[in-house]
């Protein structure tokens, strides 16, 4: 069974930066396909960035430029770099992993709080 436990959240002036991490355990972390997620308050959850085990990336068009996703497989830690945050990025963010066999599992999830 995949755990991953998010670190990182909190809050910060908008503006500002933080860095998101997630470590995995249970599983061969090199072989996932690693994403961050958020879900604000009344509105759907959605996918802000990902990396694939070969290293594609992608990234939802409102955080390009200001976010970055990178991954050591060393450190089984998959990272979400934040900056020039804005109020619209305050939300849960949740780091999700997805194997070879289409399966997905979740962190609990991480608060960040951007203030203006």
């Amino acid at each position: 069974q995949v755990q991953l436990v998010e670190s990182g959240g909190g809050l910060v002036q908008a503006g500002g930066s933080l860095r998101l991490s997630c470590l995995a355990s249970g599983g061969i972390f090199s072989a996932y396909a690693m994403n961050w997620y958020r879900q604000a308050p009344g509105k759907q959850r959605e996918l802000v960035a990902g990396v694939t085990s070969d290293i594609r990336i992608n990234y939802v068009d409102s955080v390009k430029g200001r976010f970055t996703i990178s991954r050591d497989n060393a450190k089984n830690t998959v990272y979400l770099q934040m900056n020039s945050l804005k109020d619209e990025d305050t939300a849960v963010y949740y780091c999700n992993a997805l194997d070879r066999r289409s399966r997905t599992y979740w962190g609990q999830g991480i608060q960040v709080t951007v203030s203006s």
